[in-house]
């Protein structure tokens, strides 16, 4: 039976509740500004009836109810739309890592401008040009030494501020990494915090904001996706691969590369690779990985392997060449080969014997013509990154046709004939994340085959046709498949000639030495010779394969046009990025956020039901203060 008491206790529960609803509006309020922070809602309940079936009750109609009481309080999320957050911020990270790097690339070329390298490299070639018509005099040689100096200091500049730059990007990917594991520890910890509210069946509202607040933070860096499939067991991935389950949060390591230097990503337990997945959603982490293996790695190449054509090319017209001194066979930039040996030879396994050929260049031995048909049938077989590649060629076939069917096969290998009708075969920088490393050096020819006579007794490069006279770079003496001599190759040369090149010394020393005409039957040039200034002059404009590009302008329109869309693209994926996360965090606050003239309403209106429950325990207070008088 009912309780004399009761409407004290039903009086009670609402001011209770009521009280509980003021107190979570004005948590709202004061949160309104906290960073992660959901809105929360009191959820009010009916409290249990007295009498419930099957229990033992007097003889009343109906069920005497006693009051309201707060059933939960329950935080306002989305989780849908927090999953699309999550999958949208490794977008936004990634392009907000990589588009200040793009921008300092971009301050790096200086194309076009007067202190470009481009216009430094058209200032050298007007010197040459100068010397070629007084080759007599002095003022042009110094004017050709102090031009060449010029432009070596602009493409060791170069280097220097892309390498860097690279390293910029290294220390980044260490203090991202640093990032990472501090934010999976403290998701770990929140987690386990969680839990444990959750055991006493109250609801951490808070601390589930701090976790999805950390969780945010960290998808910005990593591509993560969200699992709460266990309402007991909050799991993240990364790749496929856990990277939080629940109190455990993995951590993240750097191993130094003995190849390039720089550090690899690995797993702190199972010293496993951290893979990265395609495409541009793989946060600020991953962009600054692709930024400094690929991207600021490619550009260090593509100016090594200019400055590489560029050193051979005016070295090989310079040494045929004679000073006004008489001398011949001078260099007129330093080369610095990768190994002393005159074949190449190399101990890549350093186990102490030679067991791979680092070879630069290879030329023929017999004088072609660009139009020339060849009336040969074969395939010539070039390394490339991701193999092997074939190069076929028909009787039909003109010399030109076979040296740009090998320039554009993708091969890790130019073709070109030099400025005596010889082929020549040249190295490229690796096309590959580990290239410059042991097992994958720039500037080095992998592999040269020919089924046919092309290569062999119509070029005269190759000994024998077919895989037993192949040239392959990772034996050594691998140039006795070669028909020539150490006058017919080049070894490689130490990494990043960008880096080193400078104007030989002996030449400084003594401007005469400067080569501006051919001698002639052994005897040295006339002094009003100025063939071989006007044959280097000439370099400028001729094709001379830089890679994939035909002449020297080729490259550095390349190079202007590769940068310009780089900043392009990084400036229109960053906007865009920004407005579809813009779009979907204004979403999220439209569900989650506080709204000011909301709470307050809600806290009128709990003002109001306080003070209604407040007045009926007064009301039922009279009431028993006039039952007690009545029984005195």
């Amino acid at each position: 039976m009912t309780s004399t008491f009761m409407p004290i206790e039903i009086g009670k529960r609402a001011v209770d509740a009521h009280q509980q609803a003021i107190n979570t509006a004005g948590h709202n309020l004061s949160n309104i500004n906290t960073p992660g922070y959901s809105r929360q809602r009191v959820e009010f309940t009916a409290y249990d009836p007295i009498y419930l079936p099957g229990l033992n009750r007097e003889e009343t109609p109906g069920q005497i109810g006693q009051g309201t009481v707060t059933a939960r309080i329950e935080r306002v999320r989305d989780e849908l739309l927090d999953k699309r957050v999550i999958a949208q911020a490794g977008g936004e990270g990634y392009w907000t890592a990589r588009d200040p790097y793009i921008r300092e690339l971009e301050n790096v070329y200086l194309e076009p401008g007067d202190n470009s390298v481009r216009s430094k490299m058209d200032q050298f070639w007007d010197s040459w040009q100068e010397l070629s018509l007084h080759p007599a005099d002095n003022a042009p040689r110094m004017s050709v030494i102090e031009r060449g100096k010029t432009l070596v200091d602009g493409i060791n500049e170069r280097y220097t501020s892309l390498k860097n730059l690279q390293d910029q990007t290294e220390e980044d990917v260490r203090m991202t990494v640093a990032r990472v594991n501090d934010l999976t520890r403290q998701i770990a910890a929140v987690n386990e915090d969680i839990q444990k509210v959750k055991a006493q069946g109250d609801s951490p509202n808070d601390l589930m904001d701090r976790r999805d607040l950390l969780t945010d933070q960290l998808s910005s860096i990593v591509s993560i996706t969200v699992d709460q499939r266990d309402p007991d067991e909050y799991l993240l991935h990364t790749g496929g691969v856990i990277l939080v389950q629940g109190r455990i949060g993995r951590q993240l390591d750097l191993v130094k590369n003995t190849d390039n230097g720089y550090s690899d990503i690995v797993w702190n337990d199972t010293r496993e690779n951290l893979e990265f997945t395609n495409g541009d959603h793989n946060g600020s982490l991953g962009a600054l990985v692709d930024l400094r293996d690929n991207t600021i790695k490619s550009e260090i190449q593509t100016l090594d392997n200019m400055t590489m054509n560029f050193i051979g090319l005016v070295n090989e017209v310079h040494q045929k060449g004679y000073g006004i001194n008489g001398r011949t066979g001078l260099d007129f930039f330093s080369e610095y080969p990768f190994v002393t040996n005159v074949n190449g030879n190399y101990d890549r396994s350093g186990n102490g014997e030679f067991d791979s050929s680092y070879i630069f260049s290879v030329s023929g031995k017999n004088t072609l013509e660009n139009q020339a048909q060849i009336g040969l049938e074969g395939n010539i077989t070039l390394s490339a990154a991701d193999g092997l590649r074939q190069v076929p060629y028909f009787p039909t076939d003109t010399v030109a046709d076979v040296i740009t069917r090998i320039n554009n096969s993708g091969s890790e290998v130019t073709a070109r004939l030099n400025s005596d009708g010889y082929l020549t075969m040249k190295a490229t920088p690796a096309d590959s994340v580990s290239a410059g490393g042991r097992e994958n050096p720039d500037f080095v020819i992998r592999h040269i085959e020919d089924s046919g006579q092309f290569l062999t007794g119509y070029a005269g490069l190759l000994r024998d046709s077919g895989a037993a006279g192949a040239y392959s770079w990772d034996r050594a003496d691998a140039v006795t498949s070669l028909r020539g001599d150490p006058t017919d190759w080049q070894v490689a040369p130490i990494a990043h000639p960008s880096g080193w090149i400078q104007v030989n010394q002996a030449i400084i020393q003594d401007p005469g030495s400067v080569a501006a005409g051919f001698g002639e039957n052994g005897r040295p040039a006339n002094p009003g010779n100025g063939d071989a200034a006007l044959a280097i002059a000439s370099i400028r404009n001729s094709e001379v394969m830089v890679g994939q590009f035909r002449t020297f302008d080729d490259y550095f329109a390349d190079s202007v046009g590769r940068i310009g869309l780089l900043g392009e693209q990084s400036g229109r994926a960053l906007e865009t990025q920004n407005l579809i996360m813009k779009q979907l965090e204004d979403m999220r606050q439209s569900v989650s956020g506080v709204n000011m003239d909301e709470e307050l309403a809600n806290l009128l209106k709990y003002t109001h039901g306080y003070n209604a429950a407040a007045r009926f325990i007064t009301t039922i207070n009279q009431m028993f203060d006039t039952l007690i008088r009545m029984g005195t």
